[in-house]
């Protein structure tokens, strides 16, 4: 879908540039739009980087473990709400960019910065692979001016490797959009997709930051997303419409909402463990409500503006399935989150048929701490 733009005037006034080549302003506000998985767990920091096509390098963060949430939009420009159209004229100052949200405890803002880096070229202004525009620039925003030293060191120490100057832009997030609907995990919908980052930074970025704790069993590999048509055949019309279509079940009438046995929830659409029975509880919503999934790693978050509300959705990750949404009115002892989830988007395992059933592994996590 991306085009190959006619190549536009590079000014000499878009930016300063340091003796680094990447320019710094002082730190200013963040866009009065702000979104909910900002701060969807406690400890999770935010980044944005621009690097080009928004759909390679989001599709590139969302492999690295650690990284809680992505989101593709438009920041630092002189428009109110811009679209695709508007962005793409390359007169609105903005830059394709992807909203990273990270566990710092699980990996470090200096590694997501290097793995950034391998991304681009950092010598090419307005440029990256195909596309041309001044909306296709290179930089790395921030909210926080304690991430510029550790940015501007990774920086430094690339500028060292070339002999042209480095022109990624380390700057504040003066404002952000998300981007429509359709530019969301693009490369999840369309595989075959126009992409600058090739397959092999996608394989990187799944080996960056390997598990170094057995604490939960690692997803394995033999769980696989079936085609729309098998997943017609084989789901009932209720837990086809939640999971491929984002519907919601009737609360109190549906499943698991009264379910307490012990026990492990997994995807209904391709088998994989998301949820243990130690972290389910009553919250009287209607729906079955969990304070976390077994990891991070296994569910996505995304920005859900639908209804005229302002919601976090989360799906699965490997089945790419609607499970629900997730609030901030848990219980506060078990971190304050309340995942709302559909039972339509579930199978419950009872702990006494998991190792008949494959799951053996996971019978370990039943022991309430």
């Amino acid at each position: 879908m991306k085009q190959l733009f006619v190549l536009l005037a590079l000014g000499i006034g878009l930016f300063i540039v340091s003796k680094f080549g990447f320019s710094q302003k002082a730190a200013g506000s963040k866009s009065a739009k702000q979104h909910t998985m900002d701060n969807i767990h406690n400890n999770d920091q935010v980044i944005y980087f621009a690097g080009g096509c928004f759909w390679g390098t989001e599709h590139f963060f969302k492999q690295v473990r650690g990284v809680t949430a992505t989101e593709v939009g438009y920041a630092n420009g002189n428009v109110q709400d811009p679209t695709y159209t508007q962005v793409s004229t390359g007169k609105t100052g903005f830059a394709e960019t992807v909203k990273v949200s990270y566990d710092p405890e699980v990996i470090d803002l200096k590694l997501l910065v290097d793995l950034f880096l391998k991304t681009i070229d950092p010598t090419s202004l307005n440029r990256q692979g195909n596309d041309i525009g001044t909306q296709y620039r290179t930089g790395i925003y921030y909210t926080n001016v304690a991430d510029i030293p550790v940015i501007k060191e990774s920086l430094t120490a690339m500028a060292k490797q070339y002999s042209k100057q480095i022109v990624v832009e380390l700057e504040p997030l003066q404002n952000y959009y998300d981007a429509e609907t359709y530019h969301q995990k693009y490369l999840d919908k369309n595989p075959g997709g126009y992409c600058h980052i090739g397959p092999d930074l996608f394989e990187m970025a799944r080996k960056a930051n390997p598990e170094t704790t057995k604490a939960a069993p690692a997803p394995s590999s033999s769980y696989r997303k079936a085609d729309k048509e098998t997943l017609k055949k084989e789901l009932t019309p209720l837990q086809y419409d939640v999971t491929q279509n984002n519907a919601t079940e009737r609360a109190f009438a549906n499943e698991y909402n009264d379910e307490f046995r012990e026990g492990i929830y997994v995807d209904i659409t391709t088998g994989e463990p998301l949820f243990v029975s130690t972290d389910k509880f009553e919250s009287g919503c209607g729906w079955p409500s969990f304070s976390k999934p077994i990891s991070d790693s296994l569910v996505e978050k995304l920005s859900d503006h639908s209804y005229g509300m302002r919601r976090t959705e989360v799906r699965s990750k490997t089945g790419d399935a609607h499970l629900g949404h997730i609030f901030d009115d848990g219980p506060v002892d078990k971190g304050g989150l309340r995942y709302c989830i559909n039972s339509a988007s579930l199978k419950f395992i009872p702990k006494e048929d998991m190792k008949n059933k494959g799951y053996e592994q996971y019978l370990t996590l039943l022991v309430k701490k």
